[in-house]
């Protein structure tokens, strides 16, 4: 069992280093090109019609408002990736990981923004008169590649299973470590409040995420810029490390062993590909139901969540561990403590383990919360509604195995599943750019310009 892991986990990370690296990188910056860099030149007005018009009245076509299909797809990108795998990306890569982390999520604007754009375009209506769209609609209606569209629906449905199980492991032990409580409690208390927020459908999950997710994420950044601004004085330096280490190699200091340019790189990348899923399918999964009456208004959305969860969360994270030297207290094989051990340095080792504890269980119930439903759909896709609640008594009985540690060898493919996913996805984004192209000059020349920087002409072209 253990060389299979090994075979797995090697073939694993070959796809990730040398492949899905490549490619998305490849996608990102295509579409930066071909969109002659809609993510920085339109930022301003994007924020605009974003985080400026939340709490705008919506009447277009969909099921959940703008801001509920964002933090739903917010859901599924911010918490343990973000509070875990930062500090793992600067154990194995140094501070200058940071660095590269951020020229992806750059270029990962433009590949979140386009993949959307197609979702929202290709979007219909199910058998209950919800909207449902995602990669695998407009695989299948634009390119009428119905295998690909059917091997990524299989694929992200599969990927689900290992997904929720690492999940909900992730917490049970958390809460095992941090208030004694046994994984078992803890797996059927997940169950239940799970079951009974999917059961709901998008829209009690899009209730529960518009709410908690802000909070959470509000909450987070508010405590550890306060432990960060105690430590101001480091800025100047935590700076210096990150840009002088994104290009040189960095020597061992304290529990850190050192980093090459190449680790540097490597691991910075694959944080900031990780950590917002641009490429992965997953967005235009979460944004189809949303109310827009054009493809890039709700696309904008995708923007932002990249900036959110990459340029901001993992960005306070990953500086929170340099300002506080968590970095050089923590060995790489336990990185993923260091937010704990900054939080416990400041506020105290009883504050620190428990804030994290339950910053984690809240946002691992709305992340499986929708990692559930991204399954369904592709059940509902592949087979119907029938398929997709069978699945959900899958994906709710995963949540108790994962949490008791039970079947770990499903979790060796995870990485392998996701790297299948988002090669479906990409590889046909490339034969779509003219698509996303011509609907964002669209919305740019006739909506945007035409109407002095305010659109007031509807338009959406997808079929009922």
């Amino acid at each position: 069992m253990a060389g299979f892991e090994n075979l797995i986990a090697s073939i694993s990370d070959f796809f990730w280093t040398y492949v899905l690296s490549i490619l998305l990188i490849a996608t990102g910056i295509l579409y930066t090109f071909r969109l002659k860099f809609f993510q920085f030149r339109m930022f301003g007005h994007i924020l605009k019609k974003t985080v400026g018009q939340i709490f705008k009245k919506n009447k277009e076509k969909g099921t959940i408002t703008p801001f509920q299909a964002f933090t739903s797809a917010l859901a599924s990108t911010a918490g343990a990736t973000n509070i875990v795998g930062v500090p793992v990306a600067i154990s194995l890569g140094g501070p200058g990981a940071l660095f590269w982390m951020w020229m992806v999520a750059l270029i990962g604007m433009a590949t979140r923004y386009s993949e959307i754009v197609l979702g929202m375009k290709y979007r219909e209506k199910n058998e209950n008169g919800e909207w449902v769209g995602g990669p695998q609609y407009y695989i299948r209606k634009a390119l009428g590649w119905k295998v690909i569209a059917t091997l990524f629906a299989v694929f992200l449905m599969l990927e689900a299973i290992p997904s929720v199980m690492v999940q909900s492991n992730s917490i049970a032990t958390q809460l095992q470590g941090a208030f004694d409580w046994s994984v078992h409690v803890t797996g059927i208390g997940i169950l239940i409040v799970i079951g009974f927020i999917i059961f709901g459908g998008i829209k009690r999950i899009a209730n529960v995420t518009d709410k908690l997710v802000p909070f959470m994420v509000l909450t987070y950044l508010t405590l550890s810029l306060i432990v960060i601004f105690a430590n101001v004085d480091q800025l100047g330096t935590v700076f210096s490390l990150i840009f002088t280490h994104a290009f040189t190699p960095i020597s061992a200091t304290g529990g850190f062993a050192g980093a090459a340019i190449a680790q540097a790189i490597r691991w910075g990348i694959a944080r900031g590909l990780y950590s917002n899923e641009a490429g992965l399918g997953t967005g235009p999964i979460a944004h189809a139901p949303a109310q827009t009456d054009h493809p890039s208004k709700q696309a904008f959305w995708g923007v932002f969540s990249v900036f959110i969860d990459t340029i901001v969360i993992c960005t306070v994270s990953g500086i929170l561990v340099l300002v506080t030297g968590a970095w050089t207290k923590v060995e790489s094989a336990n990185a993923s403590s260091m937010i704990t051990v900054a939080f416990s340095d400041f506020y105290g080792s009883t504050f620190g383990g428990i804030f994290v504890a339950i910053f984690l269980l809240f946002f691992v119930i709305t992340t499986i919360g929708i990692l559930i439903f991204f399954g369904e759909k592709q059940a509902e896709f592949l087979s119907g509604l029938t398929a997709a609640k069978s699945m959900r008594m899958v994906y709710l009985i995963a949540i108790y195995v994962g949490a008791i540690g039970g079947l770990q060898f499903v979790w060796q493919f995870l990485d392998l599943m996701l790297a299948f996913v988002v090669i479906f996805n990409v590889i046909p984004m490339l034969f779509l750019s003219k698509e996303v192209k011509a609907i964002t000059d669209d919305y740019v020349y006739r909506l945007y310009k035409k109407n002095g920087g305010e659109p007031s002409v509807t338009l959406f072209t997808e079929k009922d």
